[in-house]
């Protein structure tokens, strides 16, 4: 069985929503998954020791959170290349953060990524609980 780590940077909780489904999916699959909101990773040492990752963020003004950017900065220390590894936002209008968090994990982490990152305006409407569940079971599938 292996541990999945989540991290998500929220400012209505409809992140948090998708990162609790994926983490659902993961579940279902029999592996383990941890939630840790930004403000719970502190160093590089935080993100080592798991088997799979999913990073998600909020578009906020066309721009993922700041913490999820300074998770980022920290993710480059925490040798995580070729780590399975998923990236997922909430959008009102745009959605560029998961897209940006994606191609982080891809080509300057060196992760083996999903096919593509899970943007969803909300986790409740449009089939958000089923694809966050699936895309929660695509990450384990790597492991």
């Amino acid at each position: 069985m292996g541990k999945v780590l989540i991290v998500y940077a929220s400012r209505s909780d409809e992140t948090k929503s998708i990162a609790e489904l994926i983490a659902e999916g993961i579940r279902i699959s029999g592996h383990e998954a941890e939630l840790k909101r930004t403000s719970d990773i502190k160093s590089e040492d935080d993100l080592k020791g798991y088997d799979g990752y999913a990073f998600g963020s909020a578009t906020y003004h066309g721009e993922m959170i700041t913490s999820m950017k300074q998770i980022l900065f920290v993710g480059e220390r925490a040798e995580l290349k070729d780590k399975p590894g998923g990236a997922f936002g909430a959008y009102g209008w745009s959605g560029e953060a998961p897209g940006r968090i994606f191609d982080t994990m891809d080509h300057i982490f060196g992760m083996k990524m999903v096919s593509g990152p899970l943007m969803l305006k909300a986790s409740g409407v449009e089939g958000g609980i089923q694809a966050a569940q699936e895309y929660g079971k695509s990450i384990a599938k790597m492991i």
